[in-house]
């Protein structure tokens, strides 16, 4: 017989789910769960600055080790901060469980202080949600949310725990089984081999691989499909890493902020093979418009996602790597001479970038520099603006999990605390986070996280004193109406960080870049580089917000070619 409270109860179910690091910020409703912690003996706990920080945190371990991470938050405001991190989760389908505390039962719907309607309020961003009514659930509860979060397609669980729950005693014979992932059916076969009989009949093909096919271990699986069959492949900024770049069969990014070579690829195909990608709308562009002449394979885990945007030729309903594996027998091998000779003629004509746009001072300079110095190894966070398209143009990702970006929400923010949780997660690995000045002062506190824990984290600021993307758009399509996105101040970042105890340096007052990325890749512990860049420095290629991506804008632009 086991005798506890309902925090301890927790706790020790979250040990048995072999969980290490939780995230969070304590508050009143949730002080039992710390009391709790406070005694465990494999738990360790990163205090946040602010709860959006916590969730975000969870999601770069997360994110970074395809394994379930755990945040904290207390009621009310605690809870509202932390929705933030639970949306972006949703919308990219990371598995993170967030606890929070609750008022007593009793006091539930009195509006007492510090109640909102954590449950009520998360239905929509969460895969599944738990308000807890008595402590004897949490022994369902707490291995379901884990299964949930891993099983078929991932996604965010959270459990609301009243305060007085927390403190009530129960007693139990035996413990629960733990939470594990549950196996998918298998695709049907003969939507197996009319999908095969598609792609070998195929004269102009084109594989896109999305975030599925990181969260579902498939990169090995899908290099093999198209290197058999010799078919371009392409990534959605979710995708990235998951074909090296730099291969023949690479063709990077697609959509609004790809070369233009890939998306005229794109136009040109006769059949468009998307595994774990959910045709969004900054990767296809005007849907209607989207690979016009090409018959569509959708590989997806998620049933609700094939045809809901784009109608499918054939679905491919299940786990992306069983799909991939077991279409592979029936793949030919083709060498598709004629198609890789015109995607060569198409990516010669109009590249992404030119050779005066690679230099020091310049965004690509500075992104393929970071690449050059930090090797194969290292891991690669974004905020969320011109930063975050530029490193997903040129930074040569060659593996899953390399990139760290928020997707679907494109929350700015995100990269800081991020960047911590895979630091957390990945001790011997340097992570390196290119920001915004926009993007890093909106969870800038967690500076203090990254001093307090002492992480080899490199903050790379690409200063330009203005919410860029938002400037460039106002530039393109609001007659250069530059309005609230250009601040009015200069912010010293070198001198906030060195104020709460991180080592840093300005390019634009100490000189050299290399120098000091050298000293800041090599050295341990946290640190931060502010490296100004012009504010006429734009993204280009752009595809004009609900535009064709046959539409591009901008950048380098070659004679056109039949």
């Amino acid at each position: 017989m086991f005798t506890m409270n309902g925090a301890e109860l927790i706790i020790r179910l979250l040990e048995r789910q072999g969980i290490t690091t939780i995230s969070g910020i304590p508050g009143g409703a949730n002080l039992p769960l710390y009391d709790a912690l406070y005694n465990s003996a494999s738990i360790r706990h990163i205090l946040a600055r602010h709860e959006q920080g916590a969730g975000f945190l969870a999601q770069g371990m997360a994110r970074s080790t395809g394994r379930p991470a755990v945040c904290f938050a207390t009621s009310g405001p605690g809870a509202t901060n932390i929705m933030t991190a639970i949306a972006d989760a949703y919308l990219d389908s990371i598995p993170v469980i967030c606890i929070t505390g609750q008022v007593p039962v009793t006091m539930i719907g009195t509006d007492a202080f510090q109640e909102v309607d954590t449950y009520g309020m998360s239905i929509p961003i969460t895969k599944h949600n738990f308000m807890i009514r008595s402590a004897v659930e949490l022994l369902h509860v707490i291995p379901e949310a884990f299964r949930l979060a891993i099983s078929g397609r991932p996604g965010p669980v959270l459990i609301d725990v009243p305060k007085d729950i927390q403190q009530a005693e129960i007693s139990f014979d035996e413990w629960p089984e733990q939470g594990v992932r549950l196996d998918f059916p298998p695709v049907d076969g003969k939507a197996l081999r009319q999908a095969a009989r598609l792609i070998n009949s195929a004269k102009r093909p084109v594989l896109c691989l999305g975030g599925g096919i990181i969260h579902g271990d498939a990169a090995k699986a899908a290099r093999a499909l198209a290197e058999k069959n010799m078919i371009p492949t392409t990534m959605t900024l979710m995708g990235l890493g998951a074909m090296p770049a730099g291969e023949q069969l690479s063709l990077g990014m697609l959509g609004m902020h790809a070369a233009r070579s890939t998306n005229m690829i794109l136009q040109e195909c006769d059949l468009f093979i998307a595994a774990g990608a959910r045709f969004d709308d900054r990767a296809t562009g005007k849907i209607v418009e989207f690979c016009p002449d090409a018959k569509i394979i959708h590989m997806d885990i998620d049933p609700s996602e094939v045809s809901k945007l784009k109608n499918a030729n054939i679905g491919l309903i299940g786990d992306v790597r069983c799909s991939l594996e077991s279409l592979l027998p029936l793949i030919e091998a083709n060498r598709r001479s004629s198609w890789m000779n015109r995607v060569r003629i198409l990516q010669d004509a109009y590249p992404l970038a030119t050779r005066d746009m690679v230099v020091p001072d310049k965004p690509y300079g500075i992104i393929l520099k970071v690449a050059e110095m930090l090797g194969r190894d290292g891991i690669i966070a974004t905020d969320v603006g011109k930063h975050q398209m530029w490193t997903a143009q040129v930074y040569p990702f060659n593996r899953p999990r390399q990139l760290l970006t928020s997707g679907g929400l494109g929350t700015m923010g995100f990269g800081l605390p991020a960047a911590i949780g895979a630091a957390i997660a990945h001790p011997d690995k340097r992570v390196v986070l290119f920001s915004g000045d926009g993007s890093l002062q909106m969870n800038i506190q967690e500076l203090a996280t990254a001093v307090e824990q002492q992480l080899d984290i490199t903050i790379i600021i690409m200063n330009n004193n203005s919410l860029g993307l938002v400037r460039q758009q106002q530039g393109l399509f609001y007659s250069q109406h530059h309005f609230a996105s250009d601040f009015q101040i200069d912010i010293n970042f070198a001198a906030i960080a060195r104020g709460f105890g991180m080592r840093a340096y300005d390019v634009g007052l100490e000189g050299n870049l290399e120098e000091i990325l050298e000293i800041a890749l090599n050295e341990r512990g946290p640190c931060l580089i502010n490296a100004p860049i012009g504010k006429e420095e734009e993204v280009y290629p752009m595809v004009p917000p609900g535009a064709a991506n046959i539409s591009m804008i901008g950048g380098p632009y070659a004679k056109q070619i039949a």
